[in-house]
């Protein structure tokens, strides 16, 4: 599926300034992170707070790695997400066994990830997901500012495959040529717009929107 315009996801949000502006510039969603060794990473209270300054319209997406039933349904009670998003192992039952819609995210390069046809079996297994996300190989699961081998995508079925969301390594620098090389349903950005994890810089969070919005348009 593609679309006319590329949604824009700005993830790791700590400060109550960032996300306003974020949602000022337009982003389409925004990120909170519930992985307890991420420097990212939201109490439930701040989480809560964030949450109640999330305008109509903006999509809330609430990442977790490997997580136990509590603590998602914690998550979903305080934070209201929209959406779920998933970078760990967790399987299509786990991940559908919530009731809310999921991105399932994909470490690219990781063991079993390695190629365009291991890929490409992994992301079928997850088929009622709504997206999916290629984030990536690292030990800190996403916010690396590492970028992957596009090519690996190469094996994806596009008469089967989920809305692709590209993250990993994504800057204002580096974004327009990946959007137009790759035409993703959505980018996700963290580090990349970031002067120190969790904190945005607003400067990069627009040239970041705007890059995209050029790669949108017909050369």
């Amino acid at each position: 599926m593609q679309s006319a315009r590329t949604r824009i996801k700005i993830c790791g949000l700590t400060r109550a300034e960032d996300l306003d502006a974020a949602v000022a510039l337009g982003a389409d969603a925004v990120g909170f992170v519930f992985y307890p060794p991420s420097k990212r990473c939201l109490a439930l209270d701040q989480a809560r707070a964030l949450r109640d300054r999330v305008p109509a319209f903006v999509s809330v997406v609430a990442l977790f790695v490997n997580p136990s039933q509590d603590e998602v349904a914690a998550v979903m009670r305080e934070a209201r997400p929209s959406l779920l998003q998933f970078h760990g192992d967790e399987t299509p039952e786990q991940c559908e066994s919530f009731g809310v819609p999921y991105l399932k995210a994909f470490r690219v390069g990781a063991p079993g990830l390695a190629t365009p046809q291991a890929l490409a079996q992994t992301c079928a297994l997850y088929a009622s997901a709504d997206g999916w996300l290629f984030d990536s190989f690292s030990q800190g699961y996403g916010g690396s500012g590492a970028s992957f081998d596009h090519a690996l995508l190469s094996g994806l079925d596009r008469a089967s495959r989920r809305p692709c969301v590209v993250s990993g390594g994504l800057t204002p620098e580096s974004v327009e040529s990946v959007v137009r090389s790759l035409r993703p349903w959505a980018v996700d950005v963290s580090s990349g717009v970031e002067t120190s994890p969790g904190v945005k810089s607003v400067e990069r969070m627009r040239d970041f929107i705007q890059a995209v919005a050029r790669a949108d348009q017909p050369l």
